[in-house]
């Protein structure tokens, strides 16, 4: 314990904790000065015990929000989920509905809110692009080994001759942190509005509540549709923006270290072929951790616990192999 609590005095969280404990050691100050007097030793003594037992209990509850406010920020319980279709066409896209389809039904499975921030449709419903916020408890935790590509084979319900198509969507997890690492120039992004497209009730069409935000250094191109506020949808944008670019540096740091590869499973990189899902043989394989599922239907219903826990305890279990495709 210590009574140098400027660290406390700047957080919001604890700025009240601090003024308390500056309260009694100006309370230690005065009882200490009443030591000389006479008879008063045993009273002093008693009255700088209980001093000091509240002292210590107050710092106490600022050491343990602390603690806590930084292991929400190793371990935040909110982030966005970017799924986009890759190689194959409107198969492709269907795949990138699937996978955001699993995501959802995992998060209802847990609990948490899963929220569509913007999407991109094709003709035929799948996604060639869409972003969604989801909240809850251990949400990075949970999913963060699920960033790079995900790809399918199967016989799509379209093909006649039988052939089996193979075909690949991205996914992005990204954390949204309440301490950003990186400050962004205002001067650097571009801001756009335009009319929120889909269904939404008779004014959504009438406002430009859609916010798109281009952050020109990097080239990350964020769009927000999901409020019916111009005001909401650009302070989610914001944040999103920051989580992409924080990313984007993490993800350039981590390709410089390539001792630090084989410490982690992959990169965390959208561009790294992390999974295939074998509809014919009915099998899931993660090419990182070379361990396979089957009941493959289940898993993209949102049961996917298995498959998550088993990435976790690889993860915490030391050297990994670099991704390998089967």
């Amino acid at each position: 314990m210590t009574d140098d609590i400027s660290v406390y005095k700047e957080n919001p969280k604890t700025t009240y904790l601090a003024q308390e404990y500056e309260r009694l050691m100006g309370e230690e100050m005065r009882v200490k000065e009443m030591a000389g007097e006479p008879g008063m030793e045993e009273l002093v003594n008693e009255e700088l015990k209980g001093l000091g037992e509240q002292k210590q209990a107050v710092f106490a509850q600022m050491e343990q929000i602390l603690k806590a406010e930084a292991k929400e920020e190793e371990s935040p319980n909110e982030i966005i989920i970017e799924v986009r279709a890759g190689a194959g066409g409107e198969e492709a896209a269907l795949f990138a509905h699937t996978l955001a389809h699993m995501y959802e039904r995992y998060a209802e499975n847990k609990g948490w809110t899963f929220k569509r921030l913007d999407e991109s449709l094709t003709d035929l419903g799948g996604y060639k692009e869409a972003s969604f916020e989801v909240h809850g408890q251990g949400v990075y935790d949970a999913l963060k080994y699920e960033t790079g590509v995900h790809r399918v084979q199967r016989v799509p319900a379209t093909e006649k001759s039988g052939r089996i198509h193979t075909s690949t969507a991205s996914v992005a997890i990204l954390p949204l942190r309440k301490r950003h690492k990186i400050e962004l120039n205002p001067a650097d992004i571009e801001m756009g509005f335009s009319r929120s497209g889909g269904a939404g009730g008779q004014n959504v069409n009438k406002v430009e509540t859609a916010v798109r935000l281009l952050h020109k250094p990097t080239g990350i191109d964020v769009r927000c549709t999901s409020e019916r506020s111009q005001q909401k949808n650009r302070e989610k944008a914001m944040q999103i923006l920051q989580a992409k670019v924080e990313a984007m540096q993490a993800a350039q740091e981590a390709s410089k270290l390539s001792s630090e590869r084989k410490q982690q499973i992959g990169t965390g990189d959208r561009s790294e072929k992390i999974r295939t899902y074998n509809m014919l043989q009915d099998r899931i394989t993660d090419h990182r951790i070379k361990e396979s599922w089957h009941n493959v239907e289940k898993i993209l219903a949102g049961e996917l616990d298995g498959v998550l826990e088993s990435l976790a305890t690889h993860a915490g279990g030391g050297v990994l192999p670099e991704s390998e495709e089967a």
